[in-house]
């Protein structure tokens, strides 16, 4: 089962071409999606407008180096690691998922596009990594679904509570089990339950790939430019026309603002984590 493409065998049912056109037809609804969702939701509009606007508030310019520097601090913290999480398991589960989903959706393109006819031999990595993908997608999926979420983990709501915007998740869940169902009935030989779950596995893939203006699939599109230009706001001082987080014990902060002194003396106290002093976990 690991080590075998799962798709040689299916080229007996399904001509090659068939199954080519497909990965390419998903590609488009995913390129399509997202610019529907740009238009719908306007925010690449949003985005652009807002660095205009921070640009004029700007107290110093960034040059060109300083913004390689910062896209590449992007794609090693928000996009590689995932350090914007606070929430350790949150980090942990969504890089699971985020890895095992280039994973799996990266080998089945090589394997069904390079290595489809029992004449060209797949070499045994490809399906190995194919069903790692598909492991590490559903641990990182199912651990975000039963424990993770937020509305489960605060809100006290039951776990099978589904909603539009949980469409992504489902069908990423639902795709990655059904494929290694697939892969394992497909290799025992049996039939019908080969099929169901080929047929299980399609659909939803298609909805996966199809609903990208309803899911928020293309929020992975969008994330890395929002934080690029968060980080740029910072540099250029705009801070997007937040205050400056203030040294409270700074003698010149305290000139500044001469009721700190006053009202909190001249050391005033660390006032702790806020909201983040515990986890919510109340109910």
């Amino acid at each position: 089962m690991f080590t075998s493409n799962p798709f040689v065998e299916l080229s007996a049912l399904i001509p090659a071409a068939v199954m080519q056109g497909y990965i390419i037809l998903m590609v488009l609804l995913v390129i399509g999606g997202t610019v529907l969702d740009m238009i719908h939701k306007k925010s690449a509009q949003y985005f652009f407008e807002n660095a205009k606007k921070a640009k004029k508030s700007a107290t110093r310019n960034v040059d060109t180096g300083e913004k390689a520097s910062i896209a590449i601090q992007v794609l090693a913290k928000e996009v590689l690691t995932s350090g914007e999480f606070c929430n350790v398991k949150r980090r942990i589960s969504h890089l699971f998922t985020m890895y095992g989903f280039i994973i799996f959706v990266a080998t089945t393109a090589i394997m069904i596009f390079g290595y489809l006819t029992p004449a060209t031999a797949t070499p045994e990595i490809l399906p190995v990594l194919w069903h790692i993908g598909a492991l590490m997608l559903a641990f990182g999926g199912y651990w975000f679904w039963f424990a993770i979420r937020v509305d489960v983990s605060a809100e006290g709501l039951s776990w099978y509570r589904f909603e539009r915007a949980d469409l992504f998740i489902v069908s990423l869940l639902t795709t990655a089990t059904f494929a290694l169902i697939w892969s394992y009935t497909q290799s025992q030989g049996i039939e019908g339950w080969s099929t169901l779950f080929l047929v299980l596995f399609v659909a939803s893939n298609t909805v996966l790939f199809a609903g990208v203006l309803w899911s928020k699939f293309a929020h992975m599109f969008f994330k890395p430019a929002a934080a690029f230009q968060k980080r740029v706001t910072r540099a250029d001082g705009s801070r997007e026309n937040l205050p400056v987080d203030f040294d409270l014990t700074d003698p010149a902060v305290q000139a500044k603002f001469p009721d700190i002194p006053q009202y909190m003396g001249k050391n005033p106290e660390y006032m702790g984590h806020g909201i983040k002093r515990e986890s919510p976990n109340h109910y």
